[in-house]
């Protein structure tokens, strides 16, 4: 099974949905840390269900044509559960601002600081939208969340996220420090 159809499960563990309602829930909240692309759910959904991993039922809508719900199946859950505690390969980075880091040393230094700068208020802007998600949780189920309940796998990855964008902002405003002090540097000299 792929990593879509693991991640199309446990989104029908959650909670029976259509394969546009899963297109959907796949740009919130997973999308913030694993993305799919549309046009790949439909076939994940054929070989759920040829293997036996999801059921449809297909429901009548008045003003449009009928659409089929997916619910995950008993075999599907089994997968699933094997599947959250198999060890994993850490896979390679592909990080373009990193890679652009690598290679600042030919840049227009105050075009590198813009650069930097508008990455930190991109990070910082999606920062504060985790942290006001996490902050929604909290209120609703307070710090010490139920591991069995869905809504612990949400907090959960939204701690990673509240991390690695801390990490991130930090980063770009040691680039903009560094970029910055280089500059007077040059500067002074000329």
């Amino acid at each position: 099974m792929t990593t879509l159809g693991y991640a199309l499960l446990a989104l029908l563990a959650r909670q029976e949905s259509s394969g546009y309602d899963l297109a959907q829930r796949l740009k919130r909240p997973i999308g913030f840390f694993w993305t799919a692309h549309s046009s790949h759910i439909y076939s994940e959904l054929a070989r759920l269900e040829e293997g036996g991993f999801i059921t449809p039922q297909v429901v009548a809508q008045p003003t449009r044509p009928a659409k089929r719900l997916f619910s995950v199946t008993e075999s599907g859950l089994a997968a699933l559960r094997t599947w959250v505690t198999t060890p994993i390969e850490p896979s390679p980075p592909r990080d373009e601002l990193v890679l652009k880091a690598y290679a600042i040393w030919l840049a227009d230094p105050a075009q590198a600081i813009a650069l930097f700068r508008q990455q930190e208020e991109l990070h910082t802007a999606r920062l504060a939208e985790y942290e006001h998600i996490l902050a929604r949780i909290e209120h609703e189920h307070g710090k010490q969340l139920d591991i069995t309940l869905p809504d612990f796998g949400n907090y959960a990855t939204l701690h990673a996220g509240v991390y690695a964008e801390q990490a991130s902002v930090a980063w770009c405003r040691w680039m903009v420090e560094q970029l910055t002090n280089h500059s007077r540097q040059e500067a002074e000299q000329g």
